[in-house]
């Protein structure tokens, strides 16, 4: 009887081992049609997903991103979050399959939002709502509107807010920058109540065409577009402004710390903007477009900016087909992790990289802008909100060179988790300049 019982142990740690063995090998070695890059998955499971999110102190690249690419070029594979991912940082091959949304690789919505927003058919709806949303952003924040009405109008909040900034000892700009998110949640759920009241599901959404703004043509979209739901929009617009604070807040804080560590290049800055101020008619009127489009070297410190930035680790996209790369096949339902990071940084691209060097954006063809720096993504559907955030930005310095003082007085530490951010803030102290 006891041999018996020993033996069905046996039996079973043996089946388990087995088990366990081929369970650890299939994900070690995930099926494909040809040769996957090189690379490790990691731990069953969590993959290295753990090593993805160590902090690190510096805005170099990542140590997960720079030290496997010491060890296996700009092409490997990984595991983070239990999903197989591809990382890519081949210039030529990031150029490449950016265009070939729709074709080879789709916007990715992690499983996780899509379950948020209960709308699993998101996933599903491949481009279709990446292109929905870019008209909608466009027509209400791309370049006619900001020509026509925004850009007076940023002027005028940006004015507004840096000039309460004076009346305090010291604030950070970071999270002066971002709008409070208590505040700003009950703000935007008041509105929209306000507008869905002037809702009707009859989709005539009379109500919703008075003002004809951005949150007017999604309510109107109600029911006229698959995913567009009533409880889908607010998780829509949370989504904008989380998308919009993260990214835009961190770049002026950056710029703001850079310049002020770089006399020369705020004089040079301040030097631009006075001379806009000395060729006006009326010295009081406000910004209008030719002055912003002749902010050659505004426009220099925007791109370094955002070259040493990289908020976020990479782009993200869902391999729809199999793509081969060189010797490699990238398999159909992965992730690709596009990482312009690595060319942003890369001093075979850009002589020392870690150094902010706005000057050197002189020298710096449109022909290698395409392929070797892509902060607002790439293909042929980059960010929707690129040219609002890139005049935000230069509204912004030029409220601050022409009518303000900005003074360090401590914080200024970066890091990365992989997703850039200043722990201890960047605090500086603001007054007015008495011309």
């Amino acid at each position: 009887m006891i041999m018996e019982i020993w033996y069905v142990w046996v039996f079973i740690i043996s089946f388990l081992s087995v088990s366990v063995g081929n369970w650890i090998y299939r994900w070690r070695n995930p099926k494909c049609k040809g040769k996957l890059p090189p690379g490790s998955m990691g731990f069953p499971l969590i993959g290295e997903t753990l090593s993805f999110f160590v902090t690190s102190n510096s805005i170099d690249m990542h140590p997960f991103v720079n030290e496997r690419l010491k060890r296996y070029g700009p092409l490997f594979k990984t595991n983070i979050a239990g999903r197989p991912v591809a990382v890519s940082s081949d210039p030529e091959f990031n150029y490449f399959v950016l265009q070939q949304e729709g074709k080879l690789i789709e916007l990715y919505y992690m499983d996780s939002f899509s379950q948020t927003v209960h709308n699993d058919n998101l996933s599903n709806l491949g481009g279709y709502f990446q292109r929905y949303l870019r008209r909608s952003i466009l027509r209400h924040f791309g370049h006619e509107p900001l020509k026509r009405k925004l850009l007076s109008e940023l002027e005028d909040v940006i004015n507004h807010e840096v000039h309460k900034w004076t009346n305090l000892p010291e604030v950070d700009v970071k999270l002066q920058t971002v709008p409070k998110k208590r505040k700003a949640i009950k703000l935007t759920t008041w509105v929209l109540e306000e507008r869905m009241k002037g809702y009707s599901y009859d989709n005539s959404a009379e109500g919703c065409n008075k003002k004809g703004d951005f949150l007017d043509e999604v309510i109107g979209d109600i029911g006229k577009e698959a995913f567009l739901t009533k409880e889908f929009v607010p998780y829509l617009l949370f989504g904008l402004l989380l998308a919009t604070v993260e990214t835009i807040s961190p770049t002026v804080t950056l710029a703001t710390m850079y310049l002020l560590d770089n006399p020369s290049a705020l004089q040079q800055l301040t030097e631009e903007h006075e001379e806009i101020l000395k060729n006006r008619e009326d010295a009081n009127s406000g910004l209008v477009w030719e002055e912003y489009k002749s902010m050659t070297f505004t426009r220099y410190v925007i791109n370094e900016t955002l070259r040493l930035e990289n908020v976020l680790p990479g782009m993200l996209r869902k391999v729809i087909a199999d793509i081969h790369v060189d010797e490699y096949t990238i398999p159909k339902g992965w992730i690709l992790l596009v990482m312009p990071t690595a060319l942003h940084l890369n001093p075979n691209i850009y002589e020392d990289p870690l150094t902010f060097n706005p000057s050197r954006w002189k020298n710096i063809g449109s022909n290698g802008m395409a392929k070797n720096f892509m902060p607002f993504g790439g293909g042929d559907r980059p960010c929707a909100g690129a040219e609002f955030s890139k005049v935000l930005m230069a509204v912004f310095l030029h409220v601050w060179v022409t009518k303000f003082r900005f003074t360090k007085v401590k914080g200024g530490n970066i890091v990365r988790a992989p997703i850039l951010g200043f722990p201890d803030g960047f605090y500086v102290n603001v007054s007015r300049k008495h011309c």
